[in-house]
C-alpha cells in the first residue's frame, strides 16, 4: 500500500504528493551517505569525547590518526572487493600493489630527490604497471591456481623487500620518508587533520570509482563472470580481458592507498608486503559483506578500529586480574579479533551489510506467519 496521499483539484492539475513515512524512509536511505560524509568532514573541528571508542576527544591528533587509518583500510577493502565480491577472483597478493605504491614513491623521493608530486605520480604508475604485468600472468589460470600464483608473487615481493637489495627498501626496519620532501602541510602532529582529510578523500574517491565501475557495462560482465564464466564465453565475450581490467583497477586503487599510507605513517614498512596483510583484507571484506556497496568499507573500518582498540583492552588491568584460564587468551588481540570474526560469520551470514535486511525480515515474520482465524480475531478486537 502506498504511504503517500494524493490530492486532486477541479482544474485538472497534476496531483500533489504529501510526504509520508515511506517517503521519509526513502529520503533517508538516499541521502544518508551525504550526511555521513558531512559528519566525517567536520570531525576535526569537534571536541566530542567518545570514551571506550577513542582515547581522546574526536578532534584530537591521536583520534584523528586512528580514524584516518580506519578510513584508509575501509577504502582498501572496498577496492579489493572488486576482485573478490564483484568478479569472483580470490587474490592473495593484493598487498603487493599497496606496498608498491608506498615503496616506489619513497624510493623516488630518497634516491632521485624528485618532488613529492612527481614521485607520487611515478609510484602510482609503477603500481599500475606491476598489476598489469603480474595480472596478465596470474589470470592465465583460474580458480585455486590463480590464488596460488598471486600468493607466490606476494611471497617473492616480501622476500625481495626483506633482503634490502642495494639498501633501497630498508629491510625489516622499513624506510622513513624524507620529511623535507613531503608537503609541509602533511608533516607534523599539528597537521594531523590534513592527513585525516587526505584519507577521507581517498575513501570517497575509491567508493565513487568502484560504484561507477560496477554499474558500467564492464561491471555487468564482471557479475556474469562471477556467476558463470563459461556462460560469458558462450555469449561471445572474452573473460580474460574483463578480469584483467578488474585486476588492474583494483591494483591502481591499492597503489594509491599505499601513497596515503606513506603519508600517514611517514615511511614504508615491510609488514604491508606480506600475505598476512592480504588475509586481513579478506577478513575485512567477509566481515562487512562481500559484493555489497558499503559492506567492505564497514568491515575495513571496524576491523582496523578493533585491531587498535583490542590491543589496549588485552593489556588493561581488567584482563590482568582475571584467572589464568581467561587471562591468557584474552590478552591476545588476535584471539579477540578471531572470536569477533567467527561470531559475525556465524550469526550474520553475508556480513554486517545484511543486518538491516535481516532485521526487517524478523519484523515482518510475525505478520507473515499469522493464521487466518487469528487475523480475523485480531481485527474483531480492534473494532471500536
Amino acid at each position: 500500500m502506498s504511504t503517500v496521499t494524493e490530492t486532486h483539484d477541479r482544474t485538472g492539475e497534476k496531483p500533489t504528493v504529501a510526504p509520508g513515512p515511506g517517503n521519509t524512509a526513502r529520503l533517508l536511505r538516499r541521502w544518508w551517505p551525504a550526511a555521513a560524509l558531512l559528519v566525517l568532514a567536520v570531525a576535526p573541528y569537534s571536541a566530542l569525547p567518545l570514551p571506550g571508542l577513542l582515547d581522546g576527544p574526536l578532534g584530537s591528533p591521536g583520534s584523528l590518526q586512528l580514524l584516518a587509518t580506519c578510513l584508509l583500510f575501509g577504502a582498501l577493502a572496498t577496492g579489493y572487493d572488486l576482485l573478490l565480491g564483484r568478479t569472483g577472483l580470490l587474490s592473495f597478493g593484493h598487498a603487493l600493489y599497496f606496498a608498491a605504491g608506498s615503496y616506489a614513491t619513497n624510493m623516488f623521493l630518497l634516491e632521485a630527490g624528485l618532488p613529492f608530486a612527481v614521485s607520487a605520480l611515478l609510484g602510482l604508475c609503477f603500481g599500475i604497471a606491476l598489476a598489469l604485468v603480474l595480472g596478465s600472468v596470474s589470470l592465465r589460470v583460474t580458480g585455486i591456481g590463480f590464488s596460488m600464483v598471486t600468493l607466490a608473487f606476494a611471497q617473492a615481493g616480501s622476500i625481495l623487500v626483506s633482503r634490502n637489495p642495494g639498501g633501497l627498501t630498508g629491510g625489516e626496519e622499513g624506510r622513513a620518508a624524507p620529511a623535507d620532501l613531503l608537503p609541509s602541510g602533511l608533516v607534523g602532529i599539528e597537521h594531523t587533520a590534513n592527513l585525516y582529510w587526505v584519507a577521507l578523500t581517498y575513501l570517497v574517491l575509491t567508493l565513487a570509482v568502484v560504484h561507477w565501475a560496477v554499474r558500467s557495462p564492464t561491471g555487468r560482465v564482471w557479475e556474469g563472470i562471477k556467476e558463470n564464466e563459461r556462460r560469458v564465453e558462450v555469449l561471445g565475450l572474452k573473460p580474460y580481458g574483463f578480469k584483467l581490467t578488474a585486476f588492474v583497477l583494483a591494483g591502481a586503487l591499492a597503489a594509491l592507498g599505499g601513497l596515503v599510507h606513506l603519508l600517514l605513517t611517514g615511511g614504508s614498512t615491510p609488514q604491508t608486503t606480506t600475505s598476512d596483510f592480504t588475509l586481513s583484507l579478506l577478513v575485512m571484506v567477509v566481515l562487512g559483506g562481500s559484493g555489497t556497496r558499503w559492506g567492505p568499507m564497514v568491515g575495513g573500518i571496524l576491523y582496523t578500529w578493533a585491531d587498535h582498540r583490542l590491543g589496549d583492552l588485552a593489556g588493561s588491568g581488567a584482563v590482568a586480574d582475571l584467572p589464568g584460564v581467561l587471562r591468557v587468551p584474552l590478552s591476545q588481540p588476535l584471539f579477540l579479533l578471531g572470536v569477533l570474526f567467527v561470531a559475525v560469520v556465524h550469526l550474520l551470514p553475508g556480513g554486517l551489510a545484511r543486518l538491516p535486511s535481516r532485521l526487517a525480515a524478523v519484523r515482518r515474520r510475525p505478520a507473515a506467519t499469522e493464521t487466518l482465524p487469528a487475523r480475523k480475531a485480531r481485527k474483531e478486537n480492534e473494532r471500536p
